[in-house]
């Protein structure tokens, strides 16, 4: 039960999306992707903007090209299965066939035989029938003369009769055996020309679906190639992002700076997993209790101003992306926007372009005039710990009811 809901708190999780083909590390999720949009130290004007334009844009390409490799590796099954049900077709089909033309070829045979037959009982016949032509010169006195007696006379006669009557029967049946013949061997040579054409009909089919798989598979090679392609820029500029960034950390030149009327100074640098904040594993590896991804700045605030300022903060449901606070929070935990801060309000920077595209969310730790400190994680991106101080111009503020 408790695997169901995590899974289900997961799926309502604010991760900023997509980490399938691109790592945590690649494309920096939830909170903010912090870069100096307008760093008040002197650096390189480098923005980090030019590399998330790129990074969103060759994603695209990546999804776009896998979406469509797999939609053709889908086709290519689809297509590789109907040409394996042709083939067990053809295969049936040519056994048909087989059978078929050994039936014709053994009544073709028969027939031969039967022909044969009838040519040389015809012979007999003829042998015979000039064999009592002769006898037929002898005149009946003289083939009585002949014989011993009477008896042997009409034996004669019946004889030739006989042997005259039985070739004549003989070849009249032989012919009708050979008509029989024929007529079956026409009836199983159309049965075959049939089965021929529909099995030379399944050949078509099996070779123009073939065609058409062999076209699919390349197509989807072509498709895998470019969404390679597009991963291998993405690597390349996600790296360019990640040394920009290292290039900030390293000199110190993003302790400062200003975004659009957001004003920050005095960033402490990463801290790690600290301000006593439970949730230490990987970052974006469980769900803390309000349903929000673990070290991300949104699930920091909702720990915070929990346990620390002992207010209520319920669960966000899915929509507790930074931005959304504003609208969710009165929702969900009875919040209400104030104009004067004080300890334990929430801070949300709303989205704000390439420097925070879904939102930044702080904890107010003291207020001193217009500038308040604040209490953060996921600035730069890391899911680490770190304070700062902020105007309170271009920000809102959120108080959370008590317990």
């Amino acid at each position: 039960m408790h695997m169901l809901k995590l899974k289900s708190m997961k799926q309502r999780s604010t991760t900023l999306v997509s980490k399938g083909l691109v790592t945590k590390s690649i494309i920096v999720v939830t909170c903010v992707l912090m870069v100096i949009a307008a760093p008040l130290s002197i650096q390189p004007k480098a923005y980090a903007d030019q590399f998330d334009a790129q990074i969103n844009a060759l994603q695209q390409q990546v999804n776009q090209a896998q979406a469509q490799a797999d939609q053709l590796r889908q086709a290519a099954d689809t297509l590789q299965n109907k040409v394996n049900e042709l083939d067990s077709q053809r295969q049936a089909i040519q056994a048909q066939v087989d059978l078929s033309q050994t039936q014709y070829d053994q009544l073709q045979q028969q027939i031969a035989d039967t022909q044969q037959k009838i040519t040389d009982n015809q012979a007999a016949l003829g042998k015979t029938i000039a064999d009592l032509y002769v006898d037929d010169k002898i005149s009946p006195l003289e083939m009585l003369a002949s014989s011993k007696n009477i008896g042997d006379y009409v034996d004669k006669q019946t004889y030739q009769s006989s042997i005259r009557d039985t070739l004549t029967q003989t070849i009249g049946q032989i012919k009708d055996l050979k008509t029989k013949l024929q007529a079956q061997q026409q009836s199983v040579k159309e049965v075959l020309d049939k089965q021929t054409a529909q099995k030379n009909s399944l050949v078509a089919v099996e070779q123009q679906q073939a065609v058409l798989l062999e076209q699919t598979k390349n197509d989807e090679a072509a498709y895998q190639s470019q969404a390679a392609a597009a991963r291998s820029q993405l690597d390349s500029v996600s790296a360019q992002q990640r040394a920009y960034y290292q290039s900030l950390l390293r000199s110190g030149g993003g302790n400062a700076g200003v975004v659009g009327s957001f004003q920050y100074s005095n960033w402490s640098g990463n801290m790690g997993c600290a301000g006593g904040y439970p949730y230490c594993g990987s970052q974006d590896s469980s769900v803390d209790p309000w349903g929000l991804y673990n070290r991300e700045c949104v699930s920091w605030v909702a720990w915070a101003i929990a346990v620390r300022f002992h207010k209520y903060v319920g669960n966000f449901g899915g929509a507790g992306n930074a931005y959304q606070w504003p609208s969710t929070a009165p929702q969900t935990s009875g919040a209400v926007r104030v104009y004067s801060p004080q300890p334990g309000d929430a801070v949300i920077l709303p989205q704000s372009g390439s420097f925070a595209p879904i939102g930044h969310a702080m904890v107010v730790e003291s207020v001193s005039g217009d500038t308040v400190h604040v209490s953060q994680f996921n600035f730069y991106g890391t899911g680490e710990y770190s304070t700062m101080d902020i105007k309170t111009s271009g920000v809102v503020f959120l108080r959370f009811p008590s317990n």
